[in-house]
């Protein structure tokens, strides 16, 4: 009897072997070919998967979502009940940082795609969405604790401070420790007391 295949295990291990490829040698270096040989799997395989080098990148970058997602709310279910804005806002922008080498590696596969973004407006969409909509979480958070601040900027600011931080910690500028120091002294003028 022939095995039973699961497409949807076969496309993730694929968009895995095109992350590890986009985390080592950037977007650049991802070719139908050199995925097909990280995976260990022929280049008609993944073009059975994938007709073009696009699908392939959106497919992937929506994995680097679902696996951002995954641990901001592993973080959040282990935060004491109920969560306080404030606790809410510092717990999700300290798992968005690169601070260990899982985080590093998916760090460096999601600034390779906002690169990406920039030319493929696909990729500019769902990235476009999905920092909008943690924009807008922040903001309600911050509308919580602070009901007199401007939520909207501050959310923007938060979130810029953290991906800066982010890009420091790929490029080794600063050690982890420095990066969080830094982001908790802004939340505290955000958030004083």
């Amino acid at each position: 009897m022939p095995r039973k295949v699961d497409h949807q295990e076969r496309r993730t291990l694929i968009a895995d072997a095109l992350m590890r490829v986009a985390a080592s040698g950037g977007i650049e270096a991802v070719s139908l070919r050199h995925v097909a040989a990280e995976a260990g799997v022929t280049a008609g395989m993944v073009q059975h998967y994938f007709a073009t080098k696009d699908e392939m990148m959106r497919f992937a970058l929506g994995v680097v979502m679902e696996r951002t997602t995954a641990r901001i709310e592993a973080a959040m279910a282990a935060l004491p009940q109920p969560v306080a804005p404030t606790a809410m806002v510092r717990t999700l922008l300290h798992a968005l940082l690169p601070l260990d080498e899982p985080r590093r590696a998916d760090g460096r596969v999601a600034l390779a795609f906002l690169a990406y973004s920039a030319v493929e407006p696909a990729a500019a969409r769902l990235l476009s969405a999905g920092t909008r909509q943690m924009a807008q979480h922040l903001a309600e958070q911050i509308r919580l604790a602070r009901p007199d601040a401007d939520a909207e900027a501050t959310a923007v600011a938060l979130l810029a401070t953290m991906e800066g931080l982010g890009i420091y910690l790929l490029g080794g500028h600063f050690r982890a420790e420095e990066a969080v120091r830094a982001l908790d002294a802004h939340l505290d003028l955000v958030f004083p007391g």
